[in-house]
């Protein structure tokens, strides 16, 4: 299993010419607005502030890398939140477009919420992983919201919305702090390969 034994905020990128371009991996995160995304990476971290967490969707918009000692973690900005302008809406989906089209990742953690149905906007968000031929692992937060038969049922339902194996999602909970040593494997694996 992976040791995370650093973790620290480095920049924010606004636009493609601040992209990092690190001489070691970069594992991105992304997901829909208030998916949990900034938990999972406290979680991750062991370090309850290093993302911001906020109540209101929508909080990231730039593109906030973290260093994680043997790789870069980079947190993309939320997608389908509903009260933003659409040039804002706009502004976000060229910002990610740009980052996946440098091939800036190594992998990618695509997360959903494991209590709902995969939304448009999420089901599009894999579409654009598999047509650019990006790997990604699917990471179902907010698993302890949900009881182990029920969340067992839901992680099948995501696997078949996305057409990959049941293997390849990863039920989460920054409270219970479940499916951690799950996604450290998988982050160990990740390097060993890059």
């Amino acid at each position: 299993m992976y040791k995370i034994t650093k973790a620290e905020f480095i920049i924010s990128a606004a636009s493609s010419a601040q992209f990092l371009k690190p001489d070691k991996p970069v594992i991105a995160v992304c997901g829909k607005s208030n998916v949990g995304k900034s938990s999972f990476i406290n979680m991750l971290a062991n370090h309850k502030k290093l993302a911001k967490v906020s109540k209101e969707p929508g909080r990231t918009r730039l593109v906030n890398y973290f260093d994680f000692g043997g790789f870069v973690l980079a947190d993309l900005p939320g997608y389908g939140f509903a009260r933003v302008s659409k040039e804002e809406k706009a502004k976000w989906a060229k910002l990610l477009e740009q980052f996946f089209a440098e091939k800036n990742a190594a992998h990618v953690f695509a997360l959903c919420d494991i209590r709902h149905d995969p939304t448009e906007d999420d089901k599009q968000m894999i579409n654009y992983l598999y047509y650019n031929v990006l790997p990604f692992t699917v990471i179902a937060t907010k698993a302890d919201k949900l009881s182990k038969a029920a969340a067992a049922r839901s992680v099948t339902n995501i696997a078949s919305t996305y057409k990959c194996g049941a293997d390849n999602i990863i039920a989460v909970s920054s409270e219970t702090r479940q499916g951690l040593e799950k996604v450290l494997d998988r982050i160990e694996n990740i390097l060993s390969t890059d």
